[in-house]
C-alpha cells in the first residue's frame, strides 16, 4: 500500500513539473474598449450561420450553413463607420437528415444551381451598449434583396494562439420571413418565419 501510494504520488509530481513547462497562452479579452480597429476578414473555419424554424407545429428544426467568407472594417469607437459583407454557399446548408439536404439545395427551396450565393451587406450600424449594437442591411436570398436587421454582441477578441492572427468575434441574431424572398414551399405547414443565428470570428488583415 505505501509502495502504491509512493508512485501516486510521485507521478502526480512529475505531471506538476510537466505542466509548468506547457506554453501559457493569452486570453481573449471580453473589454471591448481593448479591441483593434482595422480591416478583418472572415474565418471560415470558425464561422457559421444556424437557422431554426418550425416543423408543423410540434417542433422547432435546425440546421446550418458554413464556408462563410466576407469583410469586416471596425473603426473604432465609430461604431457608424463600422461595415460587414459576407457571402454563404447557398449549396451549404446542412440538417442531419441527408434527403433534407438535397431537397433544400433543389429549385422547390434554396435553387442552390440558380442562386448559389446568399449574402449580407450592411448600410447601418448603431450601438446600443457596450458590447452591443443592431446591423441593418440588405440580405439577398433566392435571388431577391430585401432589409433585415440583425442584433449583434461582442465576444472577444485577441491573438489567436495557433494562427497568431488578431482575431475579434462576435454572435448576431435576426429573423426573416423566407415567403419574402420566394422560398414559399410548405408554408405555412413548415414555417414561414426563420430564426438566423451567426457566430462568426474575423481576423486582422
Amino acid at each position: 500500500m505505501f509502495r502504491a501510494n509512493r508512485m501516486i504520488l510521485t507521478a502526480s509530481a512529475a505531471l506538476l513539473l510537466a505542466g509548468s513547462a506547457l506554453p501559457v497562452f493569452a486570453q481573449a479579452t471580453s473589454n471591448p474598449a481593448e479591441v483593434q480597429a482595422g480591416s478583418f476578414a472572415v474565418d471560415s473555419y470558425h464561422s457559421q450561420v444556424g437557422f431554426t424554424l418550425s416543423h408543423m407545429g410540434f417542433s422547432n428544426f435546425t440546421g446550418r450553413l458554413s464556408n462563410v467568407t466576407g469583410t469586416l472594417t471596425l473603426a473604432g469607437g465609430d461604431h457608424a463607420a463600422s461595415k460587414l459583407s459576407v457571402t454563404i454557399p447557398a449549396s451549404s446548408i446542412s440538417t442531419p437528415v441527408d434527403k433534407l439536404n438535397e431537397e433544400l439545395v433543389s429549385a422547390d427551396w434554396l435553387d442552390a444551381q440558380k442562386f448559389p450565393s446568399i449574402t449580407f451587406t450592411s448600410t447601418k450600424v448603431t450601438s446600443t451598449g457596450p458590447t452591443s449594437a443592431t446591423i441593418t442591411g440588405d440580405l439577398t436570398l433566392h435571388g431577391v434583396t430585401k432589409p433585415i436587421t440583425l442584433t449583434a454582441h461582442f465576444v472577444g477578441a485577441g491573438t489567436n494562439p495557433l494562427s497568431k492572427k488578431y482575431t475579434v468575434g462576435f454572435d448576431a441574431t435576426g429573423t426573416v420571413k423566407r415567403s419574402e424572398f420566394g422560398v414559399t414551399k410548405y408554408v405555412p405547414l413548415i414555417g414561414d418565419e426563420v430564426e438566423l443565428s451567426l457566430h462568426g470570428a474575423f481576423e486582422k488583415q
